[in-house]
């Protein structure tokens, strides 16, 4: 007779949202309809942005390029998951669940690393504007590309190597509606500590440097536009759009960081909770990406109205030309 311990789990089940038992298929309909809805902006985003020639500056390009990555997230988690909760199709191979991983961690980690950029750029643009095309231009799109390609690349592969590398001999359910780094690793037998220390650099790597970065950036942002506007609406104008990124922001790496995490730091989190912080990480962002740099933004509301027929529209405002890039 073969010990469990000399078998290693070739498929898993997802267990997501188990205190709901056979009635998870009531969390289908609100699921798609939210993902549909955030499909639609980040691709209308996009078609405005690719669309008209204006636009084709590194920072509404470098906007372009989290609406693909937001897309991208979604698709690679929200169908399987909706398709789990109403038809129980739960079962993932693990080689499947180590492609899914890496996709999920991937993209979130270029995602911060495009929030970094951004905040930069508007650095750049709002603290040094006379050297704004020097600094900021095609090649240093190149460049921040291939920074992000390698560095999410290089150490998520690294992540889901140590990962598919484990032995799983205890149970085969996945708490969770996808497949989580930490889901995984919780499962399996032996020494985890390699992966567990993967997991805690990873967070390092990306919340322990982007984050300090993030905030200094808007923080050095919103000292120059006080300095330059005016007491008033200008200045309340500031804040929030400062604050609204910064919140959204910081939800996003808050809640990868809880969810990525909960096993190291033996939180406890319910499944329940854990499953819907999972998919509230892949939905926030994609969601709220496309008002904040979308329609909060005068230049990118222009160039929709133009694609429409309504052309270079009066009464749009724009901030002072040192501060517009925020809007």
């Amino acid at each position: 007779m073969i010990s469990p311990e000399n078998v290693s789990h070739g498929t898993f089940v997802f267990r997501g949202f188990p205190a709901l038992d056979e009635r998870r298929w009531v969390l289908a309909p609100p699921l798609a309809a939210a993902s549909a809805s955030a499909l639609l902006a980040n691709a209308l985003l996009i078609y405005v942005i690719v669309s008209d020639e204006r636009l084709h500056s590194p920072m509404y390009l470098l906007i372009c390029s989290l609406c693909v990555v937001d897309l991208l997230a979604i698709s690679a988690i929200i169908p399987s998951t909706i398709a789990g909760l109403v038809l129980e199709q739960n079962r993932v191979s693990l080689a499947g669940c180590l492609a899914q991983m890496f996709a999920t961690h991937f993209l979130s980690s270029v995602e911060s690393t495009l929030l970094l950029a951004m905040a930069l750029d508007r650095y750049v643009a709002v603290c040094r504007p006379l050297r704004y095309r020097q600094l900021v231009g095609r090649r240093a799109l190149v460049t921040v590309t291939l920074f992000t390609l390698a560095r999410s690349g290089t150490i998520m592969a690294t992540l889901v190597g140590l990962a598919g590398s484990l032995r799983f001999c205890a149970s085969d359910v996945i708490r969770h509606c996808y497949c989580d780094h930490m889901a995984l690793v919780s499962l399996a037998c032996g020494d985890t500590d390699r992966s567990d220390a993967a997991g805690v650099a990873v967070i390092a790597c990306f919340v322990g440097v982007d984050i300090p970065l993030i905030v200094l950036s808007y923080l050095k942002i919103l000292g120059a536009v006080i300095r330059a506007a005016a007491p008033g609406d200008e200045r309340r104008k500031a804040f929030h759009t400062c604050g609204t990124h910064l919140i959204v922001m910081m939800v996003f790496y808050l809640v990868g960081s809880v969810t990525f995490l909960s096993h190291n730091l033996g939180l406890g989190i319910p499944t329940d909770a854990n499953s819907a912080m999972g998919l509230l990480y892949i939905l926030i962002p994609a969601a709220a990406n496309p008002v904040i740099y979308g329609v909060r933004t005068a230049e990118i509301r222009k160039g929709f109205y133009r694609l429409v027929g309504f052309g270079d529209t009066a009464g749009v405002h724009v901030w002072p030309a040192n501060a517009a890039v925020l809007m």
